[in-house]
This record gives C-alpha cells, sequence and structure tokens, in this order.
C-alpha cells in the first residue's frame, strides 16, 4: 500500500508517500510546499489544491493521511489551517482516494510514546523507524511521514482504532456551577447563606 501522508499548513505543507510493501516501510517521496511569498490566501488554498492533484496524479497513492487541525489560541490560524486541510482532502476526493484523519496527540503518541513530543523528536524517532538519510528541508515533511506511519499502523493493526488505544480515557469534569452545588448540597454545615 502507497500511503499519502500531509501534514497541512497554509505557510509549509509538508507531504510524503510511505510504500509498506511486503510489512517494510520505503520512503517513496517527502518534501514541503512552500506558500509563504503567495500573499492571496485564495491562490494558497487554489495551490494546495493543485499540489495534491499533481502528487496525487504522479504517484498514484491507494489511501491518504492527513493531520487534523489541532485547537490553539489563535482562532484565525486555526481555521486556515482547517481550509488548508479542506481543500487537500477535497483533491484526494476528487480522485477518488479514501483518507484518515488524526489528531497531532495521537501521531505523536504512536511515533515517540510521548503526546506532547516536539516536531524534532518526532524527526529522531521515525528516522531510526523508517531509517532515512538525509534530513528533510523542513520539519513539516518528517511530520507528514509521521501521519503516513500512524495510517500503516492503524491499517495494519488487527486491534482497532488506534486513538482508543493509545490516549488514556478522558474524564469528564461536571460543570464549575454543578460542581458548586453538589458541593453544598453535601456540606451544608459549611456553606451558610
Amino acid at each position: 500500500m502507497l500511503i499519502l501522508g500531509i501534514d497541512p499548513g497554509t505557510r509549509i505543507l509538508g507531504y510524503s508517500l510511505l510504500d509498506t510493501e511486503g510489512g517494510g516501510m520505503k520512503i517513496v517521496a517527502m518534501d514541503v510546499l512552500y506558500l509563504r511569498n503567495i500573499a492571496d490566501f485564495n491562490q494558497r488554498i487554489r495551490r494546495i489544491f493543485d499540489s495534491t492533484l499533481r502528487i496525487i496524479d504522479s504517484f498514484h497513492p491507494d489511501h491518504l493521511a492527513i493531520e487534523a487541525p489541532f485547537f490553539g489560541k489563535n482562532v484565525q490560524s486555526m481555521l486556515k489551517l482547517g481550509r488548508a486541510q479542506g481543500v487537500a482532502i477535497a483533491a484526494a476526493m476528487s480522485r477518488d482516494l479514501s483518507y484518515t484523519e488524526y489528531e497531532p496527540s495521537v501521531i505523536k503518541q504512536l511515533v515517540t510514546g510521548n503526546g506532547n513530543a516536539s516536531k524534532e523528536q518526532v524527526a529522531a524517532m521515525l528516522r531510526s523507524i523508517v531509517g532515512f538519510d538525509d534530513d528533510p528541508r523542513y520539519l513539516d515533511a518528517t511530520d507528514a511521514l509521521a501521519v503516513a506511519y500512524t495510517c500503516h499502523m492503524q491499517l495494519s493493526n488487527p486491534l482497532g482504532d488506534l486513538r482508543q488505544q493509545l490516549m488514556p480515557k478522558q474524564k469528564k469534569h461536571k460543570p464549575a456551577k454543578q460542581q458548586w452545588a453538589d458541593f453544598v448540597s453535601q456540606n451544608p454545615d459549611v456553606v451558610r447563606s
């Protein structure tokens, strides 16, 4: 299986192609698409779409693995990142290519064992797992490789969903108002009106 991994971005987009034929892994391509010099955001999005189509038409991957936008403090950046991801997915769908998206923490957890690992840690671990000699020009390319590797691991995992296995169960917290109401009802002698 040939997996196209994409780390979407509106300034730099990383991509990789990971061949997993016969149980081994071989990097077919790994590079970045530079978008910083395109001032018009709409033109950047168009370039992402066209470039994704070009990669798909050149290499004919079997599946697209793409990193999901992460929730950051800057809402505008997150929305732009979501648009970049969306047009890459749209390009894949226009070529009838199936896709899977992965959360950054799941990818980092699978590759390094740490859901908060740095880009440098991810690259170093992938270098030892997949075995590439040259450092890519940017860490976004190794992030794309990490997405493809995560997809390969999930598709070859007979036990099911990696997210459920890798991420600890989140304890649901009650809203603060409900927590306070519970405290008051359990401690009537402590709280006075």
